[in-house]
């Protein structure tokens, strides 16, 4: 569903991202881990199109991210670490834009929102502006978002931030049944625990390169994911 291939980003002459190659298949769960400034966010950012790229290439469901940016994102939804809304919109306003700009057909994106809202314990609160949100509450908005709409790829960054153990706990859930659906979805955490228990595959990336690749038990062996983590870290710095 995402095939990455030999990607190199360049801010001046910063190489943010080195020469990244990742396949992230149909079905599969596939978490992204590093330190700030490894490169996460700048990978992902590339991967929907929002960033240019001095090399390599990026195909989204066969489709070049560089020659067809607007098909890809039509397939694909992005969520940042830091999700931007409307504030001055209520939460129903907001999702039913999301929907426009995605064609959604009015009864699915009635079922959809329902069904998410129920799931996040939000549903009382779309009537309200965003700007009354807590932090929490509006990534679960950006989480309803994200997935309303079925994408085929999911981009998420750092998705677990500011939810409650029941939101995590059910977005878990949801990522897994997407991916049992035909999703496929690709993730930055922070959170190494929630890695290693959710992920198929994990990628490592250290000051832009990739270190390691491969399932979660290939990665991690016979130990866990943090002291695979501690590591690398050591060895390469």
């Amino acid at each position: 569903m995402l095939k990455i291939t030999h990607l190199t980003k360049k801010y001046g002459e910063k190489i943010a991202v080195d020469d990244v190659s990742l396949e992230i298949p149909v079905g599969t769960i596939y978490g992204f881990i590093g330190h700030n400034g490894a490169g996460k966010t700048t990978t992902i950012k590339c991967c929907c199109g929002l960033l240019r790229f001095e090399e390599g290439e990026i195909m989204v469901d066969n489709i070049s991210v560089k020659e067809n940016p607007l098909a890809c994102k039509e397939r694909l939804s992005y969520l940042p670490d830091n999700p931007d809304l409307y504030n001055f919109m209520t939460g129903i306003k907001y999702l039913n834009f999301i929907a426009d700009i995605y064609r959604m057909e009015k009864t699915f994106r009635d079922e959809q929102i329902h069904r998410y809202a129920q799931m996040f314990g939000i549903m009382e609160n779309l009537g309200q502006p965003i700007n009354s949100y807590s932090h929490g509450m509006k990534q679960k908005l950006a989480l309803i978002s994200a997935f309303m709409h079925k994408p085929k790829l999911i981009l998420l960054d750092e998705p677990f931030v500011g939810l409650d153990p029941k939101a995590s706990h059910e977005i878990k859930k949801e990522m897994r049944k997407v991916c049992n659906e035909g999703a496929a979805i690709f993730f930055s955490t922070h959170v190494l625990e929630v890695a290693e228990k959710l992920c198929d595959k994990i990628a490592i990336i250290q000051k832009g390169k990739l270190i390691v690749s491969g399932t979660t038990e290939e990665v991690k062996g016979n130990t866990s994911l943090e002291n695979v983590f501690l590591e690398l870290e050591e060895h390469h710095d």
